[in-house]
């Protein structure tokens, strides 16, 4: 299956940004995304990222560290989430590919404002990480989310 190339997307679907630019990466990470049903788009320059990220809400956002030939403190695609409002943020789970850290390191994750880390040596399981990920970040959220909706309904 191929990654979404129109710009549709449907009110309740699972949605997918991979900000992946080494294709080897991305080969291994569309296809296991797709398998769980996301609609996936490709961010493949920063101002395309931008413009989706204004655009639509997604709900995993896949980034590579070494995008554009970055680093992790210079990639501009982690500054671009640091500067997304709380509550837009917070519909977002943020996944960053990294060589230098090991996946599921919760205070590396913390320290580059990302949710999730996934080390490059650990792309086969990308699937059962994310998916573990993603219900843990539904569930502490769900609460906080529920209060915010009843909150703006006064």
């Amino acid at each position: 299956m191929e990654p979404t190339t129109d710009s549709f997307i449907d009110m309740g679907d699972n949605t997918a940004l991979v900000c992946v630019d080494h294709q080897q990466y991305q080969k291994i990470v569309v296809p296991q995304l797709i398998d769980m049903t996301y609609k996936v788009h490709l961010g493949l320059f920063e101002e395309d990222v931008v413009l989706k990220l204004k655009t639509y809400s997604y709900d995993v956002i896949v980034i590579y560290e070494n995008f554009k030939g970055a680093k992790i403190d210079t990639n501009p695609l982690i500054r671009e989430m640091v500067q997304i409002t709380g509550a837009r943020r917070r519909q977002h789970f943020v996944v960053l590919l990294s060589h230098k850290f090991a996946t599921n390191d919760a205070m590396s994750a913390f320290v580059n404002s990302v949710d999730m880390i996934i080390n490059i040596a650990d792309l086969a399981n990308f699937k059962a990480v994310i998916r573990r990920g993603v219900m843990q970040h539904r569930e502490l959220y769900h609460s906080f989310n529920e209060m915010f909706k009843s909150v703006q309904s006064l």
